[in-house]
């Protein structure tokens, strides 16, 4: 099913009903970090299901409900939860919330995700701002088919999708918070199933430091309408044919629990210096 702009705009409509105070900045929480809407001061949630059209996800990790609160002394929107691709979602269905936070006048987004690691550099754990992307999820962009201008042009820039501003105010937020980042390109597939070890061999050669099934719509769709972009990989498991052991969803959503803290000093951190 595709979303339209009148969808879009009574999904925000209903959210500004209930939200008091608007959001400038909205927080995208992939697998298993949902635990930092715990975090936000005088919160406001509201459960994917109570909103119009909002799809609700149906995978482990993923809560999916919308926050909205404060921490750092600003007002931010969490997305507690995203549907992806595989589940056999329309792009324009991925891309629902983030259309909703630029109908609701948010200007910039942070994209998190769980994420495989590709870079052998890389360890379980690692935090990865999102330098670039390579999209793999073909014949799946969120901006095929008829334009409606009012989301964006038709043929929206994408030399930087990723804010050096925003990957810069990173940087010095792990700096202040004393938790360790590295950067690199995250590479998107539709999956469900994890990769293999070829697949990871040839994702190595073009470039790829890591690889999810999430991310990269959210970032387009997000560019589209001209809001500010920053992305976040916690790198949860290396990726097929690095380590002698299969990859569990589990492992996954273990690895994220133990580096919550972690991960939500730096948001606040980047929260704070917006």
């Amino acid at each position: 099913m595709t979303r339209t702009w009148e969808q879009v705009d009574e999904a925000a409509a209903a959210i500004r009903g209930r939200c008091g105070a608007l959001p400038e900045t909205a927080i995208v929480l992939g697998s298993g970090l949902g635990d930092f809407t715990g975090t936000l001061r005088d919160a406001v949630p509201t459960a994917y299901a109570d909103l119009p059209h909002w799809p609700a996800p149906a995978i482990i990790g993923h809560a999916g409900q919308l926050v909205i609160g404060n921490i750092a002394g600003r007002r931010i929107a969490a997305l507690s939860g995203r549907v992806h691709l595989y589940e056999g979602h329309h792009p324009s269905t991925v891309v629902f919330g983030i259309r909703v936070m630029g109908r609701l006048g948010v200007k910039r987004v942070i994209l998190t995700n769980a994420a495989g690691g590709i870079n052998l550099s890389f360890a379980s754990g690692a935090l990865m701002i999102i330098d670039d992307h390579v999209n793999l999820q073909i014949g799946k962009n969120p901006l095929t088919g008829p334009n409606d201008d009012r989301f964006g042009p038709r043929f929206p820039d994408m030399s930087e999708v990723y804010s050096a501003r925003l990957r810069s105010v990173a940087f010095e937020a792990a700096k202040a918070k004393r938790v360790e980042v590295t950067h690199g390109v995250y590479l998107a597939v539709e999956g469900p199933s994890f990769e293999t070890p070829a697949e990871i061999r040839f994702f190595r050669l073009i470039g790829a430091d890591a690889v999810g099934m999430s991310t990269v719509p959210e970032a387009i769709a997000a560019r589209h309408m001209g809001l500010e972009v920053l992305g976040i990989s916690c790198i949860t498991n290396m990726a097929a044919g690095v380590l002698p052991q299969a990859i569990d969803h589990n492992d996954v959503i273990a690895t994220t629990q133990r580096v919550r803290g972690a991960f939500g000093a730096l948001l606040e951190g980047i929260v704070e210096r917006i």
